[in-house]
């Protein structure tokens, strides 16, 4: 007998938590960047920083093959997997003696996580589409943002009471208690007759559908640049805000702080969402992202990179404003189109736009030279990318609906 779904709220927070994977790897390890470096013999001060750019590699090429496998074997067996795989890449950084070991480990947790990360835009695919699809996905993504408004402290907590690797402990104990979670209940989505069998060339056809389709991967191409300027931020923000602006301890306030501007975000456009459409938003938070650094560089520029953390703070809530809105709803976009073989579309979504991210966020975060303007840069020139591909996909859109009608 098939397992009835939990309510709307329940649903939401397991999807979130089941994502949060990601955020959780990332921003509890902030705090942690210099002493692992310091541990683990790095001498070059932005080295540390491929701590979180190995992990999104990992992500990437995992959800190549996790897509079209969910697609065949259903969703809630490449959740353990995915899930054990994260677990043993904790414990291999966990027992990390030397610098290569720790990017070895971090890459199988970005290859196990890259599992809860796309299966749950598969599951709420299953479930939802359009617009509302796009809402479920922002109240998900509220939730989701507590992990990293609450990550670093969390992170800073243990490293003072156990030490930097007990939060890889952590991680594996959390691993357990949200599978167990899912297991128990969440059924499956994807029922056997609606299955895919796992055969290479029909696989090969419907990647090359996916990728063919010139609306998902301008939307697709349009998330990377945006998702590249935010793992720019991810790269800089320790070296920033902790050792630049001398905020020591407090790193994980601030920090915490500027992601509830995320979650803050995801609440509008669940609101808004439904009365105004995700591609007026979508341009909205592009000119609003792009206006703010815009204004951030006029500023920054005579001021040798260096403005009053006061004037940062109030431009990266601007920016982070303009980069909450475009996360959920270029993905609901991208995946729009997809009414059949939403686990491999989600999978090649996810994997592209991550691939395209991970030089772009590097770049900017190994760019770093002591002043924000790498980083103010960096969000504007992607900012002005992502919106000139996106008005390119809309205007070819038009065209392909004019000449089919």
């Amino acid at each position: 007998m098939q397992r009835p779904m939990p309510g709307l709220t329940e649903f939401i927070v397991i999807i979130a938590l089941l994502s949060s994977f990601v955020a959780l790897s990332i921003d509890a390890m902030l705090p942690a960047l210099p002493e692992i470096g310091q541990a683990l013999g790095v001498t070059d001060e932005n080295q540390p920083q491929l701590i979180l750019s190995v992990l999104f590699l990992g992500m990437a090429l995992g959800q190549l093959v996790i897509g079209p496998l969910s697609d065949s074997m259903g969703r809630k067996p490449l959740i353990y997997i995915g899930l054990t795989i994260f677990i043993i890449g904790c414990i291999l950084s966990w027992q990390a003696e030397n610098f290569t070991t720790m990017l070895v480990g971090r890459f199988l947790q970005g290859l196990g996580a890259a599992s809860p990360r796309t299966i749950t835009m598969a599951l709420v695919r299953d479930c939802y589409s359009g617009r509302s699809m796009a809402r479920i996905m922002s109240f998900s993504m509220l939730v989701f943002i507590m992990v990293p408004a609450l990550a670093p402290g969390i992170g800073q907590v243990i490293i003072h009471l156990a030490g930097w690797r007990s939060i890889f402990l952590v991680f594996i104990l959390l691993g357990i208690l949200v599978v167990a979670w899912f297991g128990l209940r969440i059924p499956e989505t994807l029922p056997p007759e609606k299955r895919t069998p796992l055969r290479l060339k029909r696989q090969l056809a419907a990647i090359r559908q996916v990728l063919t389709h010139r609306y998902t991967m301008g939307y697709t191409f349009s998330t990377g640049m945006i998702f590249g300027a935010f793992l720019g931020y991810l790269n800089s923000a320790q070296q920033i805000l902790q050792v630049q602006y001398g905020l020591g301890d407090r790193f994980p306030l601030y920090f915490g702080l500027l992601a509830l501007v995320l979650g803050a975000a995801s609440f509008i456009n669940a609101q808004l969402v439904m009365k105004l459409g995700m591609r007026v938003l979508a341009r909205l938070a592009y000119w609003l992202l792009i206006g703010a650094s815009g204004a951030c560089l006029l500023v920054v520029w005579p001021l040798s990179g260096h403005p009053e953390l006061w004037f940062l703070l109030a431009y990266f809530a601007l920016a982070f404003l303009g980069i909450g809105l475009l996360f959920a709803n270029l993905n609901s976009l991208a995946m729009e189109p997809l009414e059949t073989h939403a686990g491999l579309g989600a999978s090649v979504i996810g994997s592209l736009s991550t691939l395209i991210s991970v030089p772009l966020g590097t770049l900017i975060g190994q760019s770093y030279n002591g002043t924000v303007m790498p980083l103010v840069v960096g969000f504007m020139a992607l900012g002005c990318l992502g919106l000139a591909i996106m008005e390119w996909t809309e205007r070819h859109h038009k065209v392909a609906l004019i000449r089919q009608n």
